[in-house]
């Protein structure tokens, strides 16, 4: 007998949180699942490629706090086996009435560490209930220990998977991938790339390249956000003009192919993709040590290593050795390709959904 599951999300627009869903519920295996997707607007690049199947429910509700009532009234009236939220915020309000639901199964995926990244009291009240939820999924060890700690939450009510990594997707996008034309053949190349907001560290990374005005290596950061002009004005402020901003780019793997060096300067992270994309495309990567399961993606010496950026000296003295390491790209490949291939993570997720 099939399960009919409803995943609730914001929109699909691109980040992590949205391509699980979509990989999801395009390959979750008909014969044992029936997929919808719940959105509060229809929108986002994800869109158009979710399989033909999956239906779309668009509740055209613009904000996350009027969305509540809608939610529930399309759960009451479809009756799913399972109820999968994927979006923190939306997480904790739905927890309060998972118990008016007696034979739905529910199920919330956390997206970061929670007590970093959730500041506003009123959300904060909702994990009160977070017990509510039959499952809830952390994508790293830190993420769990979290949890349990500072919301109490039960521990057989968690349950750990990783991000997956596309790795046929990513391969075929290095493909098409010719060299950036900002690229110096005469410098060395670093990448970083996210959201230009103040989790990122990006305001770190500049302090770091300070550091750097004399060494031949440019650093390219790609991403768009709100804190963009403050970090322009750094920059100038600084004198760096060794460090490029290039916007968002619609195939950042074209820069990763040719880095010599990928960097996270993150404050914290849930499980970031892109250090899995920048390992998949065979670059070494230098991560600040904070918290949301960079411990569990770098194999030091092997894929990359960690460090303090607050210590922007050492920081910056290991980007000058770390820029001049000959690794093999294919270990590096291999490293990630063999812990979180979509395969691999995309069973684990099979297997809770047809075992809860």
């Amino acid at each position: 007998m099939k399960k009919s599951i409803i995943f609730i999300l914001p929109d699909l627009e691109t980040g992590g949180a949205e391509r699980i869903v979509t990989t999801l519920a395009n390959h979750l295996p008909r014969d044992k699942f029936s997929p919808a997707i719940l959105l509060l607007r229809k929108e986002g690049a994800y869109l158009d490629l979710l399989k033909p199947d999956v239906e779309i429910i668009d509740i055209q509700t613009p904000r996350i706090r009027h969305s509540l009532k809608p939610i529930l009234l399309e759960i009451k009236r479809r009756k799913p086996d399972i109820v999968f939220s994927g979006f923190g915020e939306v997480n904790a309000y739905l927890s309060l009435f998972i118990k008016l639901f007696p034979k739905t199964k529910f199920i919330a995926r956390e997206t970061n560490v929670v007590s970093q990244h959730v500041t506003r009291k009123e959300i904060k009240f909702f994990y009160k209930f977070y017990n509510n939820y039959d499952k809830i999924i952390a994508q790293s060890n830190d993420m769990e220990e979290d949890l349990i700690k500072n919301f109490g939450i039960k521990k057989n009510k968690l349950f750990k998977i990783n991000n997956p990594v596309d790795v046929n997707f990513i391969e075929d996008k290095l493909k098409q991938s010719e060299r950036p034309v900002e690229f110096s053949h005469q410098h060395k190349n670093v990448v970083a790339i996210g959201n230009l907001s103040a989790r990122k560290g990006f305001d770190n990374l500049l302090k770091v390249f300070s550091r750097l005005k004399n060494q031949n290596i440019l650093l390219h950061i790609l991403g768009d956000g709100k804190d963009k002009e403050m970090l322009l004005q750094m920059k100038e402020m600084l004198g760096l003009d060794h460090v490029i901003f290039h916007g968002k780019k619609s195939n950042p793997y074209q820069y990763l192919k040719f880095a010599d060096l990928f960097i996270l300067s993150s404050r914290y992270e849930g499980f970031p993709n892109v250090l899995l994309e920048a390992g998949t495309c065979g670059v070494y990567s230098l991560a600040n040590n904070c918290p949301g399961g960079i411990d569990e993606i770098i194999i030091d010496q092997v894929n990359g290593e960690i460090s303090n950026i607050e210590n922007y000296d050492d920081f910056a003295e290991k980007i000058k050795h770390s820029v001049h390491r000959n690794d093999d790209k294919d270990n590096i490949k291999i490293s990630i390709k063999s812990r979180f291939s979509s395969e691999i993570i995309l069973k684990k997720y099979e297997d809770l959904l047809w075992n809860i």
